[in-house]
């Protein structure tokens, strides 16, 4: 009886080291993915300030009114008039209620998070 304890305690000890051994790789491999997509966040926020400057700098007031005039018998400018802007109620918007498949309960999205 003992010699079938002990075959079965060693049994689970085999297979519980197996799990712990499956799982210290699965973890290890979770953690590479997770530096992996920090690098790959850290540099897309890199590409995004840049990218942001770069709209700052060719959106200057100054930049723009100079390239206005230097094209402006090209582009056929006008110069604005009241009469071309509209009236909020003049818009046309949808007749009916748009469907929502998947909504998100906004309210609850937080909630896991707050002690």
């Amino acid at each position: 009886m003992r010699t079938l304890l002990y075959m079965a305690t060693a049994i689970c000890v085999l297979g519980l080291a197996f799990w712990a051994y499956q799982e210290n790789y699965a973890t290890q491999q979770a953690l590479k993915d997770t530096r992996s997509l920090q690098r790959q966040i850290g540099a897309a926020q890199a590409r995004l300030s840049v990218l942001r400057a770069e709209w700052a700098y060719l959106n200057r007031p100054d930049r723009l009114r100079e390239l206005a005039e230097l094209n402006f018998d090209r582009l056929g400018l006008q110069p604005l008039r009241p009469d071309q802007f509209g009236r909020v109620d003049e818009i046309a918007f949808p007749e009916t209620e748009l469907e929502i498949e998947n909504g998100v309960v906004v309210s609850t999205l937080n909630a896991e998070r707050e002690p």
